[in-house]
């Protein structure tokens, strides 16, 4: 049996917020922190966003694809994300009564740092194949944080994927899935605590670079291929470099991965990176086209996937939603005060 997307949607706040505009306000040169992270700018959630709307939003764009498709055969849906606003009451319920998959369903918020989107399709793809259900939903949304004057503070962002996962009208085949995970405590946050922690360069090689090398050729010896069998592909992205850097080790080329790197726009959006990469990938591949995807979650894990973009491509309705481009096309930039007050930083009394 054969399974895989059937549809996806995506949505990015529109604020955005320039490196030196951060670094202006703590005595650092901005520009060159940008420069160094490959990041130009990063989007921030206006006051009234969170990864309950952010999520609601790309499910709602997912949907709009799919006309034929039945709310009601959607047996699950899966939030993964690190910044779910409520420690006890899930996102998950609430976006699946806003796009009316509710009653008879199953629902679960997911978390395992920037990976919890991917695991959540890993999840929906296992309940499709099993036949307990018709299609499932996966959803990667963060609002991510960093603390004031942290090296996060210029990356962290906000912005989010869905996937439709089912048996069919499948437009991406997935050919196969993996992970590596490995317990490394390279990057945390404890309960209550508003900023996470970071293991400095002990996040590159040991975490970032040693679970996406060794979970993409796993991928390579179980498919029998090497990078130049694919079209597309697309790996965690916490910055610009890390990605970059980590394609060429594996045999990659800066046109295979440009298409699905959109940090240097958005900056790093946690569990909607590779969800969002993948979605900007699919709004212009054809049948045929290979995708190649290696996720990575802090803590530490990464999900593999070897994608097949199948005929059914060529009349699905992405024109019902807006694509990646056009998202970025509408952007609103702020200054450090709008965006201290967006997002919480300014403490006011009760």
């Amino acid at each position: 049996m054969e399974a895989g997307i059937v549809s996806y949607g995506a949505y990015v706040p529109r604020n955005r917020i320039l490196p030196e505009e951060i670094g202006k306000v703590w005595g650092v040169d901005g520009k060159s922190m940008g420069k160094g992270l490959y990041i130009n700018q990063k989007s921030v959630p206006s006051p009234d966003e969170d990864v309950v709307t952010i999520a609601t939003e790309a499910a709602r764009n997912m949907m709009a694809r799919v006309p034929f498709v039945d709310p009601k055969d959607i047996g699950a849906v899966y939030v993964g994300s690190e910044s779910h606003p409520y420690a006890v009451k899930p996102t998950s319920t609430i976006v699946a009564e806003a796009i009316e998959a509710t009653p008879a369903m199953t629902a679960a918020d997911l978390e395992f740092a920037c990976k919890a989107g991917t695991a959540g399709i890993q999840m929906s793809l296992g309940l499709v194949l099993s036949g307990m259900m018709k299609y499932a939903v996966a959803i990667g949304a963060d609002t991510s944080q960093g603390a004031p004057g942290d090296a996060l503070e210029y990356s962290a962002s906000a912005g989010g994927a869905a996937y439709l996962i089912g048996m069919e009208d499948v437009i991406a085949k997935i050919n196969k899935t993996l992970s590596f995970t490995t317990d490394t405590p390279d990057f945390w946050r404890r309960e209550g605590q508003p900023y996470p922690k970071h293991g400095g360069r002990f996040t590159g090689e040991p975490a970032y670079f040693r679970h996406i090398t060794s979970a993409a050729k796993m991928m390579f010896d179980a498919m029998g291929t090497k990078a130049e069998d694919y079209d597309y592909a697309v790996f965690h992205q916490p910055n610009g470099k890390f990605p970059t850097r980590v394609a060429a080790q594996l045999g990659f080329t800066e046109e295979q991965i440009e298409r699905g790197l959109l940090t240097p726009s958005i900056g790093n959006t946690y569990s909607g990176a590779v969800p969002l990469g993948l979605s900007a990938i699919l709004d212009v591949a054809k049948p045929g086209d290979r995708i190649f995807v290696v996720s990575y979650g802090s803590g530490a894990g990464s999900d593999a996937f070897d994608i097949t973009v199948t005929d059914e491509i060529s009349k699905f309705k992405r024109e019902n939603a807006p694509t990646m481009d056009k998202i970025l096309e509408d952007v609103v930039y702020l200054d450090y005060a709008q965006y201290a007050k967006y997002k919480g930083k300014i403490i006011l009394p009760e």
